[in-house]
């Protein structure tokens, strides 16, 4: 495999009010990945409120901490959210009833790790299940509920992986919870059709953030930049455009759709 020359990362994109007034939520929003991301970009994209969840607290405080200075503590909330936690979903999204009810629902929560098949044990299978795949049905089915109830024509937006559609080894429960959620995307999209709720998936690849680093080698993260065609990791608000585009009137006849958000190519 070759490996490609690094392009520079493009200049960062102005809000266009793609999302004015709308009411955003976000899971697994703390720390500088796609979440945050998100977070920051439907504010900047002229949202009324973003409320933000995560299940570490002090991580948490500090985003909203930042989002509050930058963009006023009147459109920013924040609860500690576990979304393998029926009772803090809905905690979550009671906190977006103080601005009107949710809207947008964005689902970023995911959890992954590394194991080969043979070595990999039911509770480490059944831990990235439940956060990745059923949180993500859960916050669809919460969410969508209190959308309903209102009669609103909501938005939902999932975060899944292009590891959904290809295989990497040590990745057999991520992979399978990423499949996962774009299925349950083309299939919640159809249930709520008739309500006139979208529900639709970015599909990314490489994105760099700090956690990421932590946890990845740098052997293996100039591997992967290699396999991309710009020879880089996108950064979060790339992936964090295509996720408001979708969750914008830009996107109206757009529901069950997984799109990737990639430069790698077999």
């Amino acid at each position: 495999m070759s490996v490609k020359p690094e392009q520079p990362a493009p200049d960062y994109v102005p809000g266009h009010g793609l999302l004015a007034e709308r009411v955003v939520v976000v899971t697994a929003a703390a720390g500088a990945g796609i979440g945050a991301a998100v977070a920051r970009r439907c504010l900047e994209e002229g949202a009324r409120a973003v409320v933000i969840g995560d299940t570490h607290e002090r991580r948490l405080a500090e985003a909203a901490s930042k989002l509050a200075a930058e963009f006023g503590a009147e459109r920013v909330a924040s609860v500690v959210c576990d979304v393998t936690d029926e009772d803090q979903i809905a905690a979550l999204l009671d906190a977006a009833e103080a601005f009107g009810g949710v809207e947008v629902m964005v689902n970023n929560a995911g959890l992954g790790g590394t194991a080969s098949i043979t070595e990999m044990t039911d509770e480490q299978w059944s831990l990235v299940l439940d956060v990745t795949l059923t949180g993500t049905f859960r916050c669809i089915r919460a969410a969508s509920r209190r959308m309903i109830a209102r009669g609103i024509r909501g938005v939902i937006v999932n975060n899944a992986s292009v590891i959904g559609w290809r295989a990497q080894e040590g990745q057999a429960h991520y992979a399978a919870a990423k499949a996962g959620v774009m299925a349950l995307t083309r299939s919640a999209a159809m249930d709520l059709a008739p309500s006139g709720i979208r529900v639709n998936a970015v599909s990314p690849s490489l994105a760099m953030h700090p956690f990421l680093e932590k946890v990845t080698t740098a052997e293996l993260l100039t591997e992967l930049k290699g396999r991309e065609a710009f020879g880089r990791a996108a950064e979060p608000w790339e992936v964090a455009n295509v996720m408001v585009f979708l969750a914008s009137a830009y996107s109206s006849y757009l529901t069950g759709e997984v799109v990737s958000v990639s430069s790698q190519h077999p």
